[in-house]
């Protein structure tokens, strides 16, 4: 399985060139086009609440993407990618071995609206981490305290509506699987909801409902806004999770997230970003990367700089430090603190 999933790499190229497409779609689009992405660190942790993991240091890949795009005409088009990357707990020196992160296909019907259907991006935090635009140096915040996934097998419909196509809806019924395969009769259920009142403005409510038959269930909510200028940029993000817990009781995990950015000049911006967890992450200790401490509430800072050097590469010189509430009577966690030198690329 693993073995077939590396040859497909080459496979996807030969693919591209052989792709039939008809005469009509060969005049308005330019074929298959194959694409990779790569982004990760050099990293240094200075202090940790897991006394072990102070004074690492290494390298690694956080994402490799391989795509294969294809739009037959207008209306019919369709993705093909795959993923690799670390494993991210500082223990593990497993190889890079890819995955399916994206498998669909996509009708545009109706002028602006589209139905998608296969392996595909949910509306979850779609449009918080595009407006974010910093995905290589962290994950959008809800992303990061493992609140759902970036991907799911199902079918969705979007779209915009209005005078000016102002609001705009996602919607999808789900596995709530991931990237996984289906396992049992649950589904989930997504939705999102955006508008832009002015240009540079725009506001998103979301909720979800996943059916977990043998687990817990749970329903997200929430409240996402950006404004943006030529030079800079901001965002703020409110969440809640509620699970329910095997005593039949319930638990809720409330987040809050500001960003800003300034452009100082077209090649170096300035970045920085809070997220408040008003609540301990019972996950906390398996979030690759920066793994926190699931027993306290805490406050993730982090800073940085988008050193643009080429088009299609950036250098992200960064620091992240996670601050902890005291979880009783006595003193909290030790503090996080990591320094990353962050690259990009892509071709």
């Amino acid at each position: 399985m693993r073995a077939g999933l590396l040859a497909a790499f080459p496979l996807l190229a030969v693919l591209a060139l052989a792709w039939p497409r008809g005469a009509a779609a060969q005049e308005e689009r330019s074929g298959p086009r194959l694409s990779a992405l790569a982004f990760g660190d050099a990293y240094g942790v200075i202090s940790s609440h897991r006394p072990e993991l102070e004074g690492d240091n290494g390298f690694w890949f956080r994402r490799l993407y391989l795509t294969l795009d294809h739009a037959v005409d207008d209306r019919l088009s369709g993705r093909l990618r795959l993923e690799a990357a670390s494993p991210g707990d500082f223990t593990s020196n497993d190889r890079l071995e890819p995955f399916v992160k994206d498998a669909w296909i996509q009708w545009r019907y109706a002028g602006r609206h589209l139905l998608q259907l296969g392996l595909i991006r949910t509306p979850t935090w779609e449009l918080a981490e595009e407006t974010w635009g910093e995905r290589p140096l962290e994950k959008a915040p809800m992303d990061l305290q493992r609140m759902g996934s970036s991907r799911d097998t199902g079918i969705a419909f979007k779209g915009k509506l209005g005078a000016g196509a102002r609001l705009a809806y996602h919607v999808m019924l789900g596995n709530g699987s991931g990237v996984g395969s289906e396992t049992n009769e649950g589904k989930k259920v997504m939705g999102s909801l955006s508008f832009r009142p002015l240009p540079r403005v725009v506001l998103e409510v979301y909720a979800d409902h996943e059916n977990r038959p043998g687990r817990t269930d749970r329903t997200t909510l929430h409240l996402f806004g950006a404004y943006a200028r030529e030079r800079w940029r901001m965002g703020a993000q409110v969440a809640r999770q509620e699970r329910e817990t095997p005593g039949g009781g319930e638990e809720s995990l409330d987040l809050a997230s500001i960003y800003s950015i300034w452009t100082v000049t077209e090649k170096v911006l300035v970045i920085a970003r809070a997220d408040r967890l008003f609540d301990p992450n019972p996950e906390g200790a398996t979030i690759p990367y920066l793994p926190l401490d699931p027993t306290a509430r805490a406050t993730l800072l982090m800073a940085g700089l988008d050193l643009r050097v080429h088009p299609n590469m950036s250098l992200l010189p960064n620091v992240e430090a996670v601050l902890y509430d005291a979880s009783g009577p006595g003193p909290g966690p030790d503090d996080d603190l990591m320094v990353r030198g962050t690259f990009f690329f892509r071709f």
